[in-house]
């Protein structure tokens, strides 16, 4: 079988991570190249993989006519821009979420994909881990009958540096986006009406940056079921990701990860492990399955399991959400959409 031949723009801790899972993982893929503003600095990481091509303008990558495909994980401002010089130039896309924090802007990224005839795949990874897919795979079987109430659990370790926060695009779009992806997955259906309580309760340097770090979030879906969302940015214990899905004919839950599932039983009291640290420690099988169903999608001309419409529906989703929390009031996704 032909080798697919890849480019992968931005080698930060994603990129790196995409990279060295391909050449661990996918013998029937070749990296060709690596490009990243700062290439002098990678240049070592890259060639340490045995990736020879190291680039500091993408388009080296994007005008390469052997290349087949290109991974995006580059900052988020960029991700619509490259979309559309990759769809161009006929390039199969792997953009990392969120594709832009601007409607139009991707809108204006899908049609370029749409024209060029492209595969497009959003790297929302959660759908992949081996938990929450069995919550999947048991709802789509009926085994919990219709679903009435979605909830998810989503709090990280720590707060993001403060340089992070003023150009993530907020809390809403940059960390629950994953949570508004996974209610969709997880329901079948889409959000219909959004309602935010949110504040600042772990570092007062978020609310300075213009963001909130705690959130609970309701959500009504067309299906008539409704999802509550709670984020933190800081949980002491660990990186807190838990989901229950609970329906006419039962329920379906999901605790966290562990190290182990050792229970220690004493005179001090009952003891387990804490959650898996943190998002590359706890989804670390999921990141090598979203890219196996992507090159898989290339091979067998296929669709890829999470679309451009996936990527653009949770953006709305916390636009909803931003708007919701400025005005004190539940929002339709409609009133962004219009």
């Amino acid at each position: 079988m032909k080798k697919i031949k890849i480019g992968i723009i931005g080698a930060g801790r994603i990129g790196k991570l995409h990279a060295e899972n391909i050449v661990n993982n996918f013998k029937n893929v070749e990296i060709k190249a690596i490009a990243d503003v700062y290439a002098d600095k990678i240049m070592d990481w890259a060639r340490s993989i045995g990736i020879v091509n190291v680039y500091s303008d993408h388009r080296d990558i994007i005008n390469d006519p052997e290349i087949d495909a290109v991974l995006i994980c580059s900052s988020t401002n960029t991700h619509a821009q490259f979309t559309i010089e990759a769809a161009k130039a006929g390039k199969h896309i792997f953009c990392e979420k969120p594709i832009d924090f601007d409607v139009n802007r991707i809108k204006e990224a899908l049609e370029a994909v749409e024209k060029a005839g492209v595969k497009f795949q959003v790297g929302f990874n959660r759908r992949f881990d081996h938990n929450f897919r069995k919550v999947y795979e048991m709802v789509r079987r009926g085994k919990i009958g219709l679903p009435h109430i979605i909830k998810v659990t989503s709090r990280d370790p720590q707060a993001p540096p403060i340089d992070y926060v003023k150009v993530s695009g907020g809390m809403f779009l940059d960390m629950t986006i994953h949570d508004f992806d996974m209610v969709r997955y997880l329901s079948g259906s889409e959000v219909e009406e959004v309602f935010v309580y949110a504040g600042v309760l772990v570092d007062p340097a978020i609310g300075e940056a213009g963001d909130v770090d705690t959130a609970v979030i309701s959500l009504k879906l067309k299906n008539g079921a409704f999802a509550v969302i709670d984020n933190s940015r800081k949980a002491v214990y660990g990186y807190d990701q838990r989901v229950e899905v609970f329906g006419s004919k039962g329920s379906i839950t999901v605790s966290n990860d562990t190290d182990s599932s050792a229970v220690l039983s004493c005179e001090e009291g009952v003891i387990s492990e804490k959650p898996k640290y943190f998002f590359l420690e706890r989804y670390k099988d999921s990141f090598v399955e979203e890219l196996k169903d992507f090159f898989e999608a290339i091979e067998k001309d296929i669709e890829p399991p999470v679309t451009g419409i996936d990527g653009l529906k949770p953006v709305l989703i916390g636009l909803a959400a931003k708007k919701s929390l400025e005005e004190k009031r539940p929002v339709k996704i409609s009133e962004i959409e219009a």
